[in-house]
């Protein structure tokens, strides 16, 4: 049995540094804590293993930014700057290797062209370094640290060639790239989940036919691509979570209709994605239809829905999807 619950976001007093434990805060409830020291959209966000926050790069109102900046841990609330990156990107990726190193890579540069470039950031240091380049520009691509210590990159969209179908691996001992098979599907803005079996399963986006339902499998054992059911509701731009009883819970975004005109479709439903026998099945609904939103998986097995764009505009509402004891 599944069960949607809402708590909807609220603006308290700003939290003074020091002042209160986010552990002694009442639970469903959102406080403020510090600001970042730039605004910034269309950036990445890293748990780094000493449980900083790296924040990178991402869209200011007139420009790219090549800044970034790490939050302290919760009870301080607080934001400093830290090594600016190389290349000023945004809608790049960023993957924490098992090193404790952060690969940054494609994404729009500061001339808005897609970058091949990618660079390393160090914890220890507070620096960046250039790595292999990409053989191909991509933004709008997934990035997912395989359990071999490789990162598999996906898909994505660059403006000479569309959208992608291409893959490729980053190999953190030597710091290079190399092709592997590409997906059935070109697609942008979809999702990639690492599977308990070491496969990752990649669904929706969007295509040249408009937005997709169809999913797929890479096994890293052969690089290759693989069918798998497709989703019940076409859908870019939503979240994909594991679930601790390792289904995937898929949820929002939009559908896009090839040819229509105004607004994309904001999408409420969400479904869960059955490993064991390929298939997806509808479940609960969001309270609030929302795209470009964010979804964790909390430590109590719940999945936080947070933000994103809604029927009225940016989101300041979240809620909570909870599976119960009798799945």
């Amino acid at each position: 049995m599944l069960i949607c619950s809402s708590a909807l976001a609220q603006n308290p007093a700003p939290l003074e540094p020091g002042s209160k434990s986010l552990s002694h805060l009442d639970s469903g409830t959102w406080t403020y804590t510090g600001s970042l020291n730039t605004v910034r959209r269309s950036h990445t966000a890293t748990l780094l293993p000493n449980g900083m926050v790296l924040v990178a790069g991402g869209f200011a109102p007139n420009s790219v930014l090549a800044s970034a900046e790490l939050y302290h841990h919760p009870a301080s609330g607080t934001w400093t700057p830290t090594g600016r990156l190389n290349t000023a990107r945004a809608e790049h990726t960023a993957t924490l290797l098992p090193n404790g190193m952060v690969l940054v890579a494609g994404g729009l540069d500061g001339s808005l062209n897609v970058s091949v470039s990618a660079e390393l950031y160090d914890p220890a240091s507070g620096t960046w370094t250039p790595t292999g380049s990409l053989h191909t520009g991509r933004r709008w691509h997934t990035a997912s640290l395989l359990p071999n210590g490789m990162v598999l990159v996906a898909g994505g969209h660059n403006f000479n060639d569309g959208t992608l179908a291409s893959a490729e691996l980053y190999d953190p001992a030597s710091g290079t790239w190399t092709a592997t098979g590409s997906l059935g599907t070109a697609r942008y803005l979809h999702t990639a989940t690492l599977l308990p079996n070491g496969k990752v399963l990649v669904a929706g986006g969007g295509g040249s036919s408009g937005t997709l339902a169809s999913a797929e499998l890479y096994d890293p054992a052969s690089g290759t691509w693989t069918p798998t059911g497709s989703l019940h509701t076409a859908r870019r731009e939503h979240t994909a979570i594991l679930l601790p009883n390792g289904m995937v819970l898929v949820a929002g975004g939009y559908k896009v209709v090839p040819g229509g005109v105004g607004h994309p479709l904001l999408l409420a439903s969400a479904e869960l994605y059955d490993p064991a026998n390929g298939t997806w099945t509808p479940t609960g609904n969001l309270n609030t239809a929302r795209g470009e939103h964010t979804a964790s998986l909390l430590p109590n097995g719940m999945v936080l829905a947070a933000g994103g764009f809604g029927a009225s505009g940016d989101l300041a509402s979240a809620e909570l999807y909870i599976v119960t004891s009798d799945w």
